[in-house]
This record gives C-alpha cells, structure tokens and sequence, in this order.
C-alpha cells in the first residue's frame, strides 16, 4: 500500500495483518515511528474511577449528560461513564 502519510509502511501492514482496522494501524504505525511520541505508555494520572467518590462520579455523569445517574450506585456510575 502505497500511502504517503503513513510513516512506515511495514509496520502499518504488519498491524493490518494483526486485524487492525485502517485507521488505528495507521495512527499506532505512524506513532511509533516517531520518536517522541511513546504509543505503548499509559496516558492519563487521574486515578480510576473505583478511587473516585459517589459524588464525584455522579458530577462527571452530570458533566456528561448521563440518563439515569440519580438512581445509580456507585458502580452502576463506574459502568455508564466508561460506556461513554
């Protein structure tokens, strides 16, 4: 394939063999191939949602617009905002 934005191309078809769809082969091939940018890290450090407070969790489902979340418990709060 041809692709003059990929940045390399080997690991794009190795990652398309793997099953990836175009796209994500396309960012993760073009990612690694750039030295700065490290696709394999963990990205954010806010701490998982089991860490966050019923009230926290239920003012990011507030923040999002989620149905329901005022008869949600903790986990169901967990469940709806990692749907989203």
């Amino acid at each position: 394939m041809a692709n003059s934005s990929l940045k390399d191309e080997d690991r794009y078809e190795a990652l398309r063999e793997e099953g990836m769809s175009k796209e994500k082969a396309a960012r993760i091939s073009n990612a690694q191939a750039n030295p700065d940018m490290h696709p394999s890290r963990k990205g954010g450090k806010a701490p998982p949602y089991e860490e966050w407070s019923k009230q926290d969790l239920y003012e990011r489902a507030q923040e999002l617009e989620i149905d329901g979340r005022s008869t949600m418990d903790k986990s169901e709060l967990i469940d709806a905002l990692r749907a989203t």
